[in-house]
């Protein structure tokens, strides 16, 4: 039985002309021979499995041909080509770095580029890995990197060109190698098992080329794997299964039990997906992915970003056309939460079941948004709109990116906050408004209704899903929560003097016994425009009710029904019967009357403030 080669091996390229996805690259490298423009260092750079030693090689090959083409590739004929690929050519050396990265290494290698070529043009070295160098290796490597002789040329390869020396990068020229696009990896997957006579479908290959995330000796090895696995049948069915990868199925699956609410069906297909041995958060992320792609599908200019297989292609076209871009953009964002949550959940599988009845919701949440809302227990009517302004304004909640975005920031808040258990009545939100030509002369507006202060922070403009159905009414003792945005009631020093007290209360059970003595040691003085005059004695004080004085003004504001109310301090007048001592001062005293406690501080090195 002849030894078996592997394809990534076997189907190296060994021209230009056939490497995969680098042709900026190759066509550069190409002119540069022909022009005879070849510099002293190059640096080929970028991530695993794209070429870069590959292309050195053909690079060191084509240097030193004898008998180049016009289009600027090796002969592979002449004496060099055949030594080069018999690996036996005095003129190309190799050396990985990652075993043998000491200064000696480097060393021994400057005194092989003083030897000039015994045959051909050129002395070729390339260094696989440079990264692995040492900081001392790179440093007696500079000197013969930046002025070798005139017939040694350095090709330099490495996966990370962040840790390499800023003045070795400065003497080189830098390619920068990228990912090798889905459709190139597949149709040279296609070529390949052509070759071979071996049995394919597209869907099978494009599945290979997404896994291998750009590198092409990764779908090389995964192809070689599922060939052994199916006899020579490389088929959809047989890659999902040999590389364990999720079936687009489950997820088109989900997505229908999603857009129909089934939470049920969506709960059965993820307990299908954990009991085939896959990880929740791989789950998670496939979805979320799922959803980018419906997303894309939705528009002609983004269609081109859908990097799968014809058959899949036109299932995520229809799919997109039955979801609405509110829904995938919610979805997403519920989605991703879910996957920065899952590592640090102690019940992951509940986590995403969570996650999943809350997609199953985003449609009634994007309902209840369009749907009027209750103001003070009465429905408020929408103006009467034509047939015509009807179709007007479903084609802008579905289309306008404006109108959707404002809809789709009211869901988003709806689903992933926590909505107070208060039923807030607020303003009609994103209300069609009738058309000017219609309308009679414009009435006086009302007044904004501001809602309290204190609830603006937890509040939703519609209840959170945990919420739906949920009505918790108000007790007849409880006080207004809203005031006028313009109010200015009357009020006298008494009543001012009576929510003082009850503020001060509140803040002394509450622990704040320094803001309580600055309440009450000095009483509040009402002065014209309702300004209320404290007298402050320290900075200290300042301090106190600066970190103070937004809460005690909402509740003065609420409580007296003026909201011009505010809040101005006086300094106190020196009096040195009353008056609060500092630190330093007390120490002062206490030294005069016991001279020894100075000695006791700087024996211990005692601090006065602490």
């Amino acid at each position: 039985m002849d030894n078996f080669i592997v394809s990534a091996r076997k189907y190296r390229p060994a021209t230009f002309q056939t490497v995969v996805g680098q042709a900026h690259i190759t066509n550069t490298l190409k002119n540069a021979i022909k022009n005879n423009q070849l510099a002293q260092a190059f640096l080929f750079c970028g991530p695993r499995g794209v070429g870069k030693t590959t292309c050195a090689r053909i690079l060191a090959k084509t240097i030193n041909c004898q008998n180049l083409t016009p289009e600027g590739e090796a002969c592979s004929v002449c004496d060099s080509c055949v030594s080069f690929q018999h690996g036996n050519s005095f003129n190309i050396h190799e050396l990985d770095a990652a075993s043998n990265n000491s200064v000696d290494d480097i060393r021994s290698l400057t005194e092989q580029v003083r030897i000039p070529p015994q045959a051909g043009k050129y002395k070729i070295y390339i260094i696989d890995e440079v990264h692995m160098l040492s900081s001392s290796a790179f440093n007696a490597f500079l000197k013969t990197l930046e002025e070798p002789p005139s017939y040694a040329i350095f090709i330099l390869a490495t996966t990370e060109k962040h840790k390499i020396l800023p003045t070795i990068l400065s003497r080189c020229q830098i390619f920068d190698f990228t990912r090798i696009r889905i459709e190139d990896i597949a149709s040279h997957l296609a070529y390949i098992a052509k070759k071979e006579g071996i049995n394919y479908d597209n869907d099978g290959l494009h599945l290979i080329s997404q896994k291998a995330d750009g590198g092409l000796r990764d779908a090389l090895s995964m192809f070689d794997q599922i060939v052994s696995f199916s006899n020579k049948n490389v088929t959809y069915k047989s890659v999902i299964d040999n590389l364990n990868i999720l079936d687009y199925d489950y997820y088109f699956k989900l997505t229908d039990a999603i857009t129909e609410q089934n939470v049920a069906q969506a709960l059965l297909i993820f307990d299908d997906i954990l009991s085939h041995g896959f990880d929740g958060n791989h789950f998670i992320t496939g979805l979320a992915s799922h959803f980018r792609n419906l997303l894309v599908g939705k528009d002609p200019v983004t269609i081109k970003l859908l990097e799968v297989s014809e058959g899949i292609h036109q299932k995520y076209l229809n799919q997109s056309q039955k979801t609405s871009a509110s829904f995938l953009i919610s979805g997403l964002n519920i989605a991703n939460q879910c996957d920065l949550n899952y590592k640090t959940s102690k019940n992951q599988r509940l986590q995403v079941e969570l996650t999943l009845i809350k997609l199953c919701h985003i449609q009634s949440a994007l309902n209840l948004s369009n749907s009027p809302i209750q103001l003070s227990g009465q429905e408020k009517k929408k103006p009467d709109l034509t047939d015509s302004d009807t179709a007007t304004e479903k084609k802008t909640i579905d289309g306008n990116p404006k109108l959707s975005s404002i809809n789709l920031e009211v869901v988003e808040k709806q689903i992933n906050t926590t909505s107070s258990t208060e039923n807030i009545s607020f303003s009609q939100v994103n209300e069609p408004q009738p058309s000017l030509e219609k309308s009679a002369p414009t009435p006086e507006r009302p007044k904004i209704i501001m809602p309290k202060p204190s609830l603006l922070a937890g509040s939703s403009i519609i209840p959170s899903l945990n919420d739906i159905g949920v009505t918790v009414k108000k007790t007849e003792k409880e006080e207004p929560d809203y005031i006028s945005g313009d109010s200015e009631e009357r009020f006298n020093e008494d009543t001012l003097l009576d929510f003082w007290k009850q503020y001060a209360e509140q803040i002394k059970t509450a622990g704040k016994i320094n803001l309580f003595t600055l309440m009450t040691s000095n009483a509040p003085s009402l002065l014209p425009d309702h300004q209320i005059q404290l007298i402050i004695e320290n900075k200290t004080q300042q301090n106190l009710l600066s970190i103070e004085k937004i809460d005690l003004l909402n509740f003065l504001r609420v409580r007296l029904k003026n909201f011009k109310v505010d809040i101005i301090t006086k300094q106190a007048e020196l009096n040195d019967k009353k008056r609060l001592y500092t630190s330093n001062e007390k120490y002062q005293h206490m030294v005069e009357i016991n001279p020894k406690l100075e000695e006791l501080r700087r024996r211990f090195n005692l601090d006065i403030n602490s």
